[in-house]
């Protein structure tokens, strides 16, 4: 009698997808739009550091195989080669894991990169809570380790449309900058909203009287799917979508959080040191006195598991964001 084929997972705690059943995504756009990018512009090169299937830069070597470099598994090196390559001239788009980019190889990108002000893109695989494999790959903190770095440019996209648009800008933009990669299977949101990333403006999605949701990355992707919630409680909220983390648009932010509604972040990355800590930081320049209360991960190393699992137990589903509100609202 044969054996049962076991059926091959063609997924994993890795690299799974947040994206939900129904939703409609987009795939691997990251890796599409800088292989058109490179179309249009001969000066752009791609490097990884062993990650390129991960990364989607797989995409990019297949369309440019002689302007796409494998450095193993260097980090350092790899940021070292991507400032050589900018030093003379070429755009380079580094990738790797998040937690890599910040936690291994921060100096590299500090002195190399940063200090001479060069046109180097990093890109940072699973930031946050998009992999179920721990501590090890959750770069839960990987926004508050860069934004003290004199020059460089962050960007936690929301969605395939976020990702498509900043590209090219990404690359026009003169001193490096570090993208919160979302990778795969990448829901596509932003299309259905009057949106058009523009790097370092934020954007007011939908208006609302009593709650305003100031969000950035995927959980803008919730903060909709909240706001639509909430409406069944009489809540009426406003989601105003800040992909571009440092330089922070102040004025946009400040001006929808203006009276006297809830103002709530959402972020997927720990409570310290990100968009949180941002807002609360501008509204206290500003003589604002307005409570702000944050919707984001704990000041702790995270459990691993299946990412929704993760994500309702750390706050960022979208029925705890609901609870979260209403109980705000009292």
């Amino acid at each position: 009698m044969s054996t049962p084929t076991k059926k091959r997972l063609t997924t994993s705690a890795m690299i799974a997808s947040f994206a939900d059943a129904d939703q409609r995504t987009a795939p691997a756009p990251f890796g599409h739009a800088l292989a058109a990018a490179a179309e249009r512009d001969q000066r752009i090169v791609g490097l990884t550091a062993d990650l390129g299937k991960y990364t989607d830069m797989h995409v990019f070597a297949e369309a440019h195989p002689d302007r796409y470099f494998q450095m193993g598994m260097a980090e350092q090196l790899l940021f070292g080669t991507a400032a050589g390559m900018a030093e003379v001239g070429l755009v380079p788009f580094a990738s790797t894991y998040s937690v890599f980019a910040s936690r291994r190889a921060y100096d590299f990108l500090c002195l190399d990169i940063a200090e001479p002000n060069l046109n180097v893109n990093i890109v940072g695989g699973l930031p946050g809570l998009t992999t179920g494999y721990g501590p090890s790959h959750q770069a839960t903190e990987d926004i508050a380790i860069f934004r003290g770095m004199p020059n460089l440019t962050i960007v936690d996209p929301c969605d395939s449309v976020d990702i498509e648009q900043a590209l090219p800008q990404l690359a026009a933009s003169q001193g490096p900058t570090y993208l919160r990669l979302l990778r795969g299977k990448v829901p596509t949101v932003l299309d259905e909203y009057d949106h058009t990333f523009q790097l370092g403006k934020a954007s007011v999605l939908r208006g609302g009287n009593d709650v305003v949701f100031v969000s950035s990355g995927l959980m803008t992707m919730r903060a909709l799917q909240a706001a639509e919630d909430l409406a069944a409680h009489n809540v009426d909220v406003a989601v105003v979508h800040s992909p571009t983390i440092k330089p922070f648009d102040t004025e946009t932010v400040l001006a929808e959080a203006a009276g006297d509604r809830l103002v709530v972040t959402l972020e997927n990355h720990t409570v310290v040191g990100g968009l949180f800590e941002t807002l609360a930081a501008e509204l206290v320049k500003a003589g604002r006195g307005t409570r702000v209360a944050p919707i984001s991960l704990p000041d702790e190393f995270l459990d691993a598991g299946a990412l929704p699992t993760l994500h309702e137990r750390y706050g960022l589903a979208r029925n705890t964001i609901v609870d979260r509100v209403l109980t705000e609202l009292g």
